[in-house]
């Protein structure tokens, strides 16, 4: 009888893991299927809209045209090259533009005196439309990788900065005087209270950030570009292939999203310690 007891709580604790990851998998399906309905049903739609004439095939052609293109494009060894360069160009400045906001944003967010004199002169910067810097950039560094991933930085670096400013000045200063009591230094400060707390707006700083990037690679690629997916809208509109511009957009939202699902992955799992709300 003691080791029947002995035995049933763990395996309670194996049927409870279970239950977990049943609903957890349960969860992750319905939500898939849920946000496939609407593009499901625009798609066939405007398969159908097509076929019947409503949409102009030279203006907007159909769905299994685009899937066409996209599919000749794969056939014949260029669609992986110009993915490939793009996904190269946005990593590497959203990097880049990510590891220039912590630094800066840190200091300008500890730090009252670096906010007076920093911040006015970056939030007139993050005015400019990311179209003015393409003729600066060619000027300083030729139309190469460079000016590319330069551009792209910039655009990853403002949202990221914000966020990080924001989820630092955000810290509730009640849990630094429980800090301060408890005998915490400055650097245990930082490292047990100010980066656990300002953790959630630094990811969401860091998913603005890529969003941008993938917005900010067109008009990187519009500097010289010779491939890329930025090209194949350029190539679309000189050759008159509604067809391949379609093909191009179709594909910047699809590696989009597949990027910031995972950064929402690492999101959700840095953030397991809080006590969220549930979404019905």
């Amino acid at each position: 009888m003691e080791k029947i007891q002995g035995n049933v709580p763990s395996v309670l604790v194996h049927d409870k893991d279970s239950a977990k990851k049943r609903t957890k998998k349960k969860f992750n399906v319905e939500h898939l299927l849920l946000g496939s309905i609407i593009p499901a049903f625009l798609i066939i739609a405007w398969e159908i809209f097509s076929r019947l004439g409503v949409f102009p095939s030279y203006m907007l052609p159909s769905p299994s045209v685009v899937l066409g293109t996209i599919i000749g494009l794969g056939q014949d060894g260029t669609l992986a090259g110009h993915i490939g360069i793009t996904t190269y160009r946005v990593f590497a400045g959203f990097i880049l533009g990510t590891i220039a906001a912590v630094i800066l944003g840190s200091f300008v967010g500890f730090y009252q005196k670096a906010e007076r004199l920093l911040d006015p002169m970056i939030q007139a910067f993050r005015s400019i439309p990311s179209l003015a810097w393409v003729p600066l950039f060619i000027l300083w560094m030729g139309i190469g990788e460079t000016s590319k991933i330069t551009m792209i930085s910039v655009g990853v670096f403002f949202p990221v900065y914000l966020n990080i400013i924001s989820g630092i000045i955000g810290v509730d200063r009640k849990l630094i005087e429980v800090g301060s009591i408890n005998g915490l230094n400055a650097f245990q400060l930082v490292r047990r209270i100010i980066l656990p707390a300002s953790l959630p707006s630094f990811l969401t700083g860091l998913r603005s950030g890529l969003g941008l990037g993938w917005m900010f690679v067109v008009a990187a690629e519009l500097m010289g570009a010779s491939q890329g997916l930025g090209y194949l809208l350029v190539l679309g509109q000189n050759t008159l292939s509604p067809e391949t511009i379609l093909a191009s957009i179709i594909l910047f939202a699809a590696i989009g999203k597949l990027s910031d699902w995972l950064l929402k992955i690492i999101e959700t799992r840095a953030l397991h310690w809080q006590d969220r709300v549930a979404k019905l």
